[in-house]
């Protein structure tokens, strides 16, 4: 008799959502199996990188992770342009970390011009990433939203403290929202119950379980988006069937092991490969948890993770 791999049956199904507008917009989710378990079902849309750009110059990044974009990391529209012509990236990941108020504080208007310079100029999907303050953002991501209009853009992070102002901005100009929750299942799943009854369309809705970084919460992370994606496919849970964004960069290379030159510690290793390598076992351990979208920063790190995927998916 021949051997039969055990096969697990989904009564559920992820979201297809997709982000951007033209000939490169970008669909996630629309899986009916668990992460590249295709021999079980379809996966239709493989995980999409998106690569990091700041909406200023950086000025606590290692050098190695500098050197890529050094000749563009003043200009957010040559940096992100850089990104899609040089390294092929597929969707842009504008942070806009100027605009923090434990930070630089930049004036909304300002930080929203730069949105809007970035949007105008290119031609792949575009993330747009606020401060994570729920004060600031709720002006801040308001005001992306409309001057994002007809781009189809994601925008967060929203939260249960101003879902209703980004959301209904959000309603009112078309765009994706990334709803943002601390590492809960049932946070998660509240939120999406909120922005349904503000009548935010499921399709409009992308979740941000938070993430942490190789090492310092990863496994926490992994857990969650797994439970999310147990409850999604196999229990029917129609609230958690979302396709899930990490913003797992600057989790990573914020890390003192990311940071550790050679010189520091000799048995640490090189820096470069070392810092590439963390960020590409943060981001595939996330794909293997659910994850389908990894905001990523160095172009190596998303070049062997890219690879990766492809290999899983063939």
């Amino acid at each position: 008799m021949a051997f039969e791999i055990p096969k697990i049956r989904y009564t559920g199904k992820i979201e297809e959502i997709v982000v951007g507008a033209g000939q490169k917009a970008v669909r996630v989710g629309g899986s009916g199996c668990y992460p590249f378990c295709r021999f079980e079902g379809e996966m239709p849309n493989p995980p999409k990188i998106a690569f990091e750009v700041w909406d200023h110059r950086p000025e606590d990044w290692q050098e190695w992770a500098i050197e890529p974009y050094r000749d563009v990391i003043h200009d957010p529209v040559a940096w992100a342009k850089k990104s899609i012509d040089v390294y092929g990236a597929e969707m842009i990941a504008l942070q806009l970390k100027s605009a923090d108020p434990n930070g630089m504080d930049r004036p909304v208007d300002e930080a929203v011009k730069v949105v809007q310079d970035v949007v105008n100029a290119i031609d792949v999907p575009l993330i747009v990433w606020g401060t994570a303050n729920d004060d600031k953002d709720a002006d801040l991501l308001r005001k992306a939203a409309e001057v994002c209009e007809g781009k189809n853009v994601a925008i967060g992070p929203l939260s249960e403290k101003n879902y209703k102002q980004i959301g209904a901005m959000a309603i009112g100009y078309g765009q994706v929202v990334m709803a943002s929750s601390p590492i809960d299942v049932n946070l998660a799943k509240q939120l999406n119950i909120l922005l349904g009854n503000l009548g935010v369309p499921d399709e409009k809705v992308l979740m941000d379980p938070t993430t942490g970084g190789l090492g310092y919460g990863l496994e926490y992370t992994y857990s969650v988006i797994e439970r999310d994606r147990m409850a999604a496919l196999t229990q029917e849970d129609v609230k958690l069937q979302r396709p899930i964004v990490c913003n797992l960069a600057h989790e990573v290379w914020k890390t003192k092991e990311a940071r550790l030159k050679r010189e520091d510690d000799e048995k640490m290793g090189d820096e470069v490969k070392r810092s590439v390598l963390m960020e590409s076992v943060a981001a595939m351990t996330l794909a293997f948890a659910g994850a389908d979208i990894l905001i990523m920063r160095h172009p190596e790190s998303a070049r062997l993770v890219k690879e990766m995927i492809g290999e899983l998916m063939k």
